[in-house]
């Protein structure tokens, strides 16, 4: 991972009912079937109150279609105490998993799902003991998830799996135990800090192996030749052998003198495996075939062609119109040359699951078929509009103001995108619509690739496959990481294009051979070419502009932040730079009068003007004279009050006189 993640995989935190029974089997027949994978299981407790057991065993199978992208799972958890929250902890740590791991992306592998999920719930634990004083949300846990013809074992705490494989007994978890005062304690269980060590192991499965969950509790009571001798009495009932290791190990700890009322077991035997996968893509994908190429008027699905907006390499794009409801569509379909590229067919169903899952006003939105599919695509939302490109031509005199609103949609769109971990990867005035109403929407994630899978060499191969545009980071040409401000590069180099019409670089990035050829990319300052640009807004693009990744903003929200902070100072300027016409004239009347009257014989009117001048100079300014001055206008009431006053003294001086 080149950065850091801006967002995680969502835990269950409702609180759970206290005390609840531990075990959760999902579906109710322990004969767990499908087309791919067969397996059996059986569970057992000992303990007087159910309820005030601090174990927690459950085992999990999909439906056949998620089956194969996510396999069966099952887990068993112990808490490190008996009070009431560690209790919780580890009914929430099964629950928990459960609900999230059968929630993530179909496209994520196995250890790139549990790791996200066991992260997620660890943050969240840990979080919460910081809480309370009493206790603490900790709990050991193992996690087994079978798919295809693998285990994936994931494992923290003192939680113990073992597996039986013929006669040979092993222990495939490890004891991360500590010893104080003569007791073990788990450690590195889940919840114990802010970061976690996940044990991982990939195991090839047998048809016959049987696994073994159980807890600390039965370490000393139980041999190894005790284990394979109880299962084997039992094997056809997987249940029946459960309850016998949980009573065999009851009474061999009352012999010992020690409680026997925390013991629990759970069985999973793998009845029958799936053959082995064909390198095709109809083995995952579905069967769906590739739509054949459309001209306009043919219909595919109740799908009316009407224009052909794209033919490439990759893909076809149409504009479509439903006939029985009439509303248009954007339809995109493989290309019928790479019907059998399995890598490719994957990548085309990553698109599709960001134009679903990404919310964002400002990326397009995914549309349901009205009709089953019989082919391949998927349906997006029609954008009345044009591209970057197209509004640019259209709207050379427009203002700075309006492009950097622009900017700042662009950037909206690529959040929505950072936020589920996702590279854009093609950000350029071609993928950039704006429709009738001003709004920026992101489109063509062609090149849209996720962070934590396959790494970064298959985001550059990804990106080369699409072409290289004018626009990328050069990292991309360099083979270095590639991550976040690979899409902040592109999006202020769209940017400084919107603002100049040129590019910030005369060498390309495609002509990028060698690291020693980012010294000579030298930045052109948008200033030059746009006098419109301020001094910090040019500061601002040659930041996110830097030839070295590292250079860069360290995340899109502070260059975000830095091209609001331009557009907010120019429009204050704005403010202070337009004093109405009538505010003028006032003044100048105002200079006008003062020049008249000083000129008066009679130190009295040079008096009055002299406090006048200070006392509306005071009101104009707002609050130095305790009064504020709503318009900020002179106070000529001052005036006119002193010489009211004046002329009735002169006039009784006269009387008098």
């Amino acid at each position: 991972m080149v950065d850091e993640p801006a967002s995680r995989t969502t835990c269950m935190m409702a609180p759970v009912e206290p005390a609840r029974p531990a075990i959760c089997r999902e579906p109710e027949e322990n004969v767990l079937a499908s087309a791919q994978l067969s397996l059996s299981y059986g569970q057992a407790f000992v303990a007087p109150d159910r309820r005030r057991h601090r174990s927690s065993m459950s085992v999990l199978t999909p439906e056949v279609l998620q089956l194969s992208t996510k396999g069966a799972c099952a887990l068993i958890s112990d808490s490190t105490s008996r009070n009431a929250l560690a209790k919780q902890a580890g009914d929430i740590s099964v629950r928990g998993f459960l609900a999230d791991y059968f929630s993530t992306p179909d496209h994520w592998d196995v250890k790139t799902s549990v790791n996200r999920v066991l992260r997620s719930l660890n943050g969240w634990c840990f979080g919460q003991s910081r809480q309370v004083s009493d206790g603490s949300y900790v709990s050991s846990l193992s996690v087994m998830i079978y798919r295809g013809r693998e285990a994936h074992l994931f494992h923290m705490g003192d939680t113990l799996v073992f597996r039986l494989r013929g006669a040979e007994f092993e222990q495939l978890s490890r004891d991360h135990v500590t010893d104080l005062g003569g007791y073990r304690y788990p450690s590195r269980a889940l919840g114990m800090d802010a970061s976690i060590d996940i044990d991982y192991a990939r195991l090839p499965l047998k048809q016959g192996d049987i696994f073994l969950f159980t807890t600390q509790a039965v370490q000393g009571t139980l041999m190894p030749s005790d284990y394979v001798g109880l299962i084997r009495q039992d094997a056809s009932d997987l249940d029946a052998a459960c309850e016998r290791l949980a009573q065999t190990a009851r009474e061999r700890a009352q012999e010992r003198g020690y409680g026997g009322d925390q013991f629990c077991f759970q069985l999973v035997r793998i009845d029958e495996l799936p053959e082995e996968e064909e390198d095709r893509p109809g083995k995952v994908y579905g069967d769906l075939p590739i739509p054949p190429e459309l001209s306009v008027g043919e219909r595919l699905d109740g799908l009316e062609v009407l224009s052909v907006l794209s033919r490439t390499a990759q893909s076809r794009v149409y504009r479509v119109r439903d006939v029985r409801s009439g509303r248009e569509m954007v339809m995109k379909a493989p290309s019928p040359e790479l019907s059998t590229r399995n890598a490719y067919l994957e990548h085309f169903l990553l698109q599709q699951w960001v134009v679903e899952r990404v919310h964002s006003p400002f990326v397009v939105k995914v549309m349901e078929p009205s009709r089953p599919r019989r082919f391949l695509y998927y349906l997006m939302t029609y954008v009345e509009g044009e591209t970057l490109t197209a509004w640019a031509r259209r709207h050379p005199q427009a203002s700075l103001a309006q492009r950097l609103d622009i900017a700042i949609q662009m950037g909206k769109a690529l959040q929505a995108l950072h936020h589920r971990d996702l590279l854009h990867q093609q950000v350029h005035p071609d993928n950039i619509l704006i429709d009738k109403h001003g709004q920026v929407v992101l489109a063509d994630f062609s090149a849209c690739h996720m962070r934590d899978v396959d790494g970064h060499r298959r985001s550059r191969n990804l990106v080369r496959q699409v072409g290289l545009t004018e626009h990328s980071a050069p990292e991309y040409a360099l083979d270095d990481e590639v991550g976040r401000r690979s899409d902040q590069y592109s999006l202020a180099s769209t940017v400084y294009w919107l603002f100049t019409g040129e590019l910030p670089y005369s060498l390309p990035t495609k002509d990028l051979l060698r690291h020693t050829d980012l010294e000579q990319m030298t930045y052109r300052s948008a200033r030059t070419l746009n006098p419109e640009v301020s001094p910090a807004l040019d500061d601002t693009l040659r930041r996110a502009l830097a030839p070295q990744r590292a250079l860069r903003f360290r995340r899109l929200s502070e260059f975000l932040h830095a091209l609001r902070g331009r557009a907010a100072r120019r429009g204050s300027c704005r403010r202070r730079s337009s004093r109405p016409a009538s505010r003028l004239a006032s003044g100048r009347a105002w200079r006008g009068f003062c020049c008249c009257c000083w000129c008066c014989p009679g130190c009295c009117v040079r008096t009055t003007l002299i406090y006048c001048c200070a006392s509306s100079k005071r009101d104009g300014r707002g609050r130095q004279s305790g009064r504020e001055s709503v318009s900020g206008e002179p106070r000529y009431e001052n005036l006119v009050s002193w010489l009211v006053a004046r002329g009735s003294w002169l006039v009784a001086r006269g009387s008098q006189a």
